[in-house]
């Protein structure tokens, strides 16, 4: 028989990745979505209509609607990838981030157990290496000291530990994936990494004049999304429950993607002064094309996040870097917005030219 999987947050990078390659593996796929007037779902539409694809209402913050779905589905697997994942809408939504991220993995965990699925269903909860924060050693692994930064570190933080406790008190197969940054072209438009591809190519094709910036020094390993997903699945095919780090174990800066990013749309930049002053200067033209804004600094910014996959290449054998590098990472999506920009373009002449039209009469 197939396997069933269930996951929460499928219409977000992550779910989306994952839902693909469980489809891929023979799995039945049911995902967890939330009600709105506002279609969200273009992640996924592609794969709408397909038979062993599903699709349920519910809220990470309603506890009996995560009941009556993992009641229904009675999944051999969960991931839950829902959050609320935005490290700065965290700091202004502190509350509604602790209900989601924090209490969220806890309606998961004991929808499973009044289930009666505690020896059955494996779960995978989405950790993040924001809980490392200010950091303490580097690079960081599985025993490396925590010290979240922000509220949405510390509402993981709860969903890392109530993972751990839900493990040795009732003996539930439940793990957690302390991912690294992992972006790709499905990143959502308001993380730096999208927000630096989309203004190279907006830049690039005459659609905008400057990009506005926080700590360009800020260091990250940087993965792709795509990637990541495999590990997630490989952790719940281990043999014992544990968690891992997931992540490339190279760091660069905001600077670098900057760079790679501009280049790749056919803009070479080199970076002048320092701190709030330093700015990203197109090398051909001598146009600013890059500032920082005091704007884009957190109340308390993480500055030196560098993962140590030692753990999952030798007992998952999972190697991200013999996937995707760095530097493909960035220009894969540079290469999407390009093209998602030239789009736009089209169409905003087909719409100027359409009420010119209309306006002489020409089209009724």
């Amino acid at each position: 028989m197939n396997k069933t999987a269930l996951i929460t947050g499928v219409t977000g990078q992550d779910g989306s990745y994952l839902a693909e390659f469980l489809l891929e593996k023979g799995y039945d796929v049911h995902g967890v979505i939330r009600r709105s007037s506002v279609d969200y779902r273009e992640r996924i539409a592609h794969l709408e209509g397909r038979p062993q694809f599903h699709l349920h209402y519910g809220d990470m913050g309603d506890s009996m609607s995560v009941l009556q779905i993992i009641s229904k589905v009675r999944p051999d697997e969960i991931y839950n990838l829902a959050a609320q994942s935005h490290v700065q809408v965290s700091f202004d939504a502190p509350e509604f981030t602790a209900d989601v991220d924090a209490v969220g993995v806890l309606r998961v965990l004991e929808a499973v157990r009044m289930c009666g699925l505690t020896d059955t269903c494996r779960i995978y909860q989405a950790s993040t290496s924001e809980l490392y924060g200010k950091v303490e050693e580097v690079p960081q692994n599985e025993n490396t000291p925590f010290h979240p930064y922000s509220p949405y570190a510390v509402a993981k933080l709860y969903g890392f530990w109530i993972v751990k406790e839900y493990r040795e008190a009732y003996g539930m197969f439940c793990c957690s994936g302390i991912l690294f940054n992992h972006e790709s072209e499905r990143r959502g438009e308001t993380f730096v990494t999208r927000k630096i591809t989309l203004a190279a190519a907006r830049i690039a094709q005459g659609k905008q004049d400057k990009l506005y910036l926080g700590n360009l020094s800020s260091l990250r390993d940087w993965g792709y999304a795509k990637d990541y997903v495999e590990c997630m699945w490989l952790i719940l095919q281990h043999e014992r429950p544990e968690d891992f780090v997931i992540a490339t174990g190279e760091q660069h800066s905001v600077r670098e993607f900057c760079y790679h990013a501009f280049k790749a749309a056919g803009i070479e930049l080199e970076f002048e002064g320092e701190g709030m002053e330093e700015k990203g200067i197109d090398k051909k033209t001598g146009k600013v094309l890059i500032e920082v804004s005091p704007d884009f600094y957190r109340p308390t910014d993480v500055v030196n996040l560098w993962g140590d996959p030692t753990k999952a290449k030798q007992q998952l054998g999972w190697d991200p870097l013999a996937k995707t590098s760095f530097e493909e990472l960035v220009h894969i999506m540079v290469q999407h917005d390009m093209h998602k920009v030239a789009v736009e373009n089209v169409a905003d002449t087909l719409r100027v030219n359409l009420a010119e039209y209309l306006e002489k009469g020409i089209v009724k």
